[in-house]
């Protein structure tokens, strides 16, 4: 069952989803060579608890038949594809990152990850993730009452695969609100005019990953890292986003927050919200 968001519950989530985007502002500075993820971890964490009030939702969560996650933030690094666990890594020229964050702010999560280049990234690393990001933005762009999360999931993967990149079939899209993970799942891949009907005041996440090479994952020992099997690059990027009367809302949003593509007509700005 989609839960359909009151007025009250979208305020509190465009609150968290622009305190959750402004972690990613916040620590994009210190995300440079020689750096450990550790650290970054450390720092998001500190920033969340102490500047924002936050609560990092990751820190010990713990779903069915998973050891509870040990850190604030998720840091995926070139071949991982999600769940990276920060740690004693020290990102090195040519590396790319993503950074997941989802903090809790009175009940409510904000959930968004953005990529970030490493100093110089190869061409093959460059496209791929840029790529992904066109794909959230498209899959984005469908969304509407009336629409069907088909519509998603179809043109992130015609998109993908058309730039001869794989769609990790794992991992995908979920509600939010007061609970982390809810329905519906998000597929990014699919057919037009299957799965559920959207309807306003549904919330949920668009997060593509891509792979540079096949789509088959591995999961790590520590029952969290997800790899590439191929060991080739993965990128994701993330929003959490609001089925309006019209179109959609971004509720992830913040000053830092990379432009939009050329494609999304549609304003894409921070609602006043008082933190």
């Amino acid at each position: 069952m989609i839960s359909i968001k009151t007025p009250e519950d979208i305020q509190g989530m465009r609150v968290a989803g622009k305190l959750g985007a402004e972690v990613l502002d916040y620590i994009t500075p210190y995300v440079k060579a020689g750096v450990t993820t550790g650290e970054i971890d450390r720092l998001c964490h500190e920033y969340m608890v102490s500047v924002q009030g936050t609560i990092p939702a990751p820190l010990n969560y713990c779903p069915p038949g998973y050891t509870p996650y040990p850190k604030a933030i998720c840091t995926s690094v070139n071949d991982v594809v999600c769940h990276g666990i920060p740690g004693d890594k020290v990102l090195k020229n040519g590396d790319v990152v993503n950074l997941d964050i989802t903090v809790i702010k009175d009940g409510y999560h904000g959930d968004t990850s953005r990529m970030f280049y490493i100093g110089e990234p190869s061409i093959l690393a460059r496209r791929l993730t840029e790529t992904t990001y066109e794909c959230m933005w498209l899959g984005i762009a469908q969304i509407k009452p009336g629409a069907h999360l088909g519509d998603i999931g179809h043109v992130i993967q015609q998109h993908a695969e058309k730039a001869g990149y794989s769609i990790v079939r794992e991992f995908c899209g979920h509600g939010i609100g007061k609970v982390f993970h809810e329905d519906p799942q998000v597929l990014h891949y699919g057919r037009p005019g299957t799965l559920e009907k959207l309807e306003a005041g549904m919330i949920f996440t668009v997060e593509p990953m891509l792979n540079a090479g096949r789509r088959e994952v591995r999961e790590m020992g520590d029952g969290w890292t997800i790899k590439t099997k191929d060991r080739s690059l993965s990128a994701q990027w993330e929003h959490t986003v609001l089925v309006t009367a019209s179109g959609f809302e971004i509720l992830t949003v913040s000053p830092g927050m990379p432009a939009p593509p050329a494609f999304i007509t549609q304003p894409v700005t921070a609602s006043p919200v008082s933190a």
